[in-house]
């Protein structure tokens, strides 16, 4: 493995606090895990690189096949895995449940499309019987992920890169190790190769030497926008590809012609989902004078219902936050803003005792003096923006360093269309939340970063387009 020279270790950020899961409902150890070793991740790299010069051989039909041995058994599997999710990061059961589907849903949708995604695209040159272009695989790919989704962020990034031909080490966050290892597990039963993906419990200064090293041809990375600066940095000096999927504060926007009770309904719905920790949720609901006042009382409503209580228990709404640290730094941004002026429409923060809880909350007023306005607020805690029209809308919507998504809503569907267009944004629904459907590019711009993951581009950036001409 490459050495780290004194250059790289300053690029780090500081040295990772090391592998161990807690409950975040109770603030329980749950286990501890070693960091590999500098020879055993050595080791780690060197088996990933064997096995894709074996795995990139092996035709796409009989990949195909073992991806949906591979979706088979996950489905076998979501109870054992939604209950680990929510013992290592507080997810509420059912929605640990629905993520520990998507796994699933994900390798599918490439083994359905894989043929159609890798078949050679012809082109028409004068002086040549045949010129055509193909997308072929490139070597190992280090995908590092966050906490907040371990399986569906995971196999997000795994999945292309199988299919395509590529190895995969998988650094998971260090709060989630227990989720991301059960995967490996899941792999060697569906058929994949020994080593074609593996999950490598690695320090930073570990994952510095990886991205230096020749082997490794692209990174994958989904977390803040801080990380990712660092990661692409990296990368940038040893002229490798990189998928950035970093943080948002996406608007929803509803202008005087929507129906303000049903949007509300729809935009605290979005805004609480996954206990707001999401980089996708609609962070700030910006809201027209016309209808703000329907619009605000439905959408407290909902934030006033939560239930906040223990993830296993089916009552329970809202869980804990990922970890403690989440849930403070979540109540000194909320506290920020109540002590510079802005106006509390429904009192929340953390709980006392043990446990990572925060009682939802929403906020107005929000001025750019306060750091919620500039920051990503990562947990259930809604803003509300009025503004007198669509283009203050557009300011206000743009008026971030975040770009990843965002959502319109008017019954005037030029004017949804034209405010869409307006909005610097990788990704926009209109009149309805848009999510991340598995055969749509997911991605954003500006601090969100570069790159897209999931649909019919997700093997753009971790492929060689190489073109063949024939005289």
């Amino acid at each position: 493995m490459t050495q780290i020279n004194q250059q790289n270790k300053d690029a780090v950020v500081t040295a990772a606090p090391g592998y161990q899961t807690l409950n975040p409902a109770t603030g329980e150890l749950l286990k501890e895990f070693n960091t590999l070793t500098d020879a055993e991740a050595e080791q780690l790299l060197s088996n990933a690189h064997e096995a894709y010069l074996k795995w990139r051989k092996v035709p796409v039909e009989e990949r195909i096949e073992i991806f949906r041995k591979f979706a088979d058994l996950m489905d076998e599997n979501i109870d054992r895995f939604a209950n680990q999710i929510t013992l290592e990061m507080g997810k509420p059961l059912s929605e640990a449940k629905m993520e520990s589907g998507l796994p699933g849903m994900i390798f599918r949708y490439f083994a359905d499309n894989a043929l159609e995604m890798l078949t050679e695209r012809d082109i028409n040159v004068e002086g040549f019987t045949r010129v055509y272009s193909r997308l072929e695989p490139i070597g190992v790919t280090l995908a590092i992920e966050p906490w907040n989704g371990p399986l569906y962020q995971s196999m997000r990034a795994a999945a292309p890169n199988l299919m395509l031909g590529n190895a995969v080490i998988m650094k998971p966050a260090e709060i989630v190790a227990g989720s991301t290892l059960m995967m490996d597990e899941i792999f060697e039963k569906a058929g994949f190769p020994s080593k074609i993906y593996q999950s490598a419990l690695v320090s930073r200064e570990q994952v510095t030497s990886f991205i230096a090293d020749s082997r490794v041809r692209a990174v994958a990375l989904t977390g803040s926008d801080r990380a990712g600066s660092i990661i692409g940095e990296q990368a940038g000096r040893h002229i490798k590809p990189v998928v950035l999927e970093l943080g948002g504060s996406d608007a929803f926007i509803a202008l005087d012609s929507s129906n303000p009770v049903a949007v509300a309904a729809e935009a605290s719905a979005c805004r609480l989902f996954g206990i707001g920790q999401s980089c996708m949720s609609p962070k700030r609901a910006i809201v027209t004078e016309k209808i703000s006042e329907a619009f605000i009382k439905e959408y407290i409503k909902a934030f006033e219902n939560q239930k906040v209580g223990d993830p296993f228990d089916p009552e329970t709404t809202t869980g804990p936050l990922s970890s403690i640290a989440a849930a403070d730094n979540l109540h000194a941004q909320y506290q920020d803003a109540v002590d510079k002026g802005a106006k509390v429409l429904v009192e929340g923060g953390r709980v006392a005792g043990t446990g990572a809880f925060f009682k939802p909350a929403v906020l107005s007023g929000i001025t750019p003096n306060m750091r919620l306005y500039h920051e990503e607020a990562f947990g259930p805690l809604g803003m509300i923006y009025v503004v007198p029209d669509a283009e203050a809308a557009i300011t206000l919507a743009n008026a971030t360093k975040y770009g990843l998504g965002g959502t319109v809503f008017s019954e005037d569907l030029d004017e949804a269309k034209y405010v869409a267009e307006s909005i610097d944004t990788g990704m926009v629904g209109i009149n309805r939340y848009m999510g991340a459907p598995l055969n749509v590019p997911f991605g954003g711009t500006k601090a969100s970063g570069v790159g897209r993951e999931l649909g019919s581009n997700a093997m753009d950036a971790f492929a060689n387009l190489k073109t063949y001409s024939i005289l």
